[in-house]
């Protein structure tokens, strides 16, 4: 069976020296080196899954989702925004990239 998602990585959010930008976050997708290869995922779904401390609805899983929206910098890194802000506390944890919707 083959998975419909991709694995990344949360690396922040956007900043510059001083100020932190929430409302965008860095993500780095496995497999992805260059600018060329963030093409494919412009405009896909993402999902940051997590464990709450409280069951909400019968589970302690959650999600946040959001999209890919453009490419960042020259190492195949992509900018997201997400529904909220992710949490400086997923700074490093894994995400989703699904391979929804299609670009063709």
């Amino acid at each position: 069976m083959s998975r419909l998602y991709v694995k990344g990585r949360i690396a922040g959010h956007q900043r510059g020296k001083h100020n932190s930008h929430p409302r965008t976050t860095l993500l780095k997708i496995e497999g992805v080196e260059k600018p060329e290869d963030t093409k494919f995922y412009l405009g896909k779904r993402v999902a940051y899954v997590y464990k709450a401390p409280t069951e909400r609805r019968g589970s302690k899983v959650r999600v946040i989702w959001g999209k890919v929206t453009r490419a960042h910098g020259n190492s195949g890194a992509v900018r997201s925004k997400f529904r909220t802000n992710i949490p400086p506390k997923a700074f490093g944890a894994s995400v989703r990239i699904m391979l929804y919707p299609s670009n063709i």
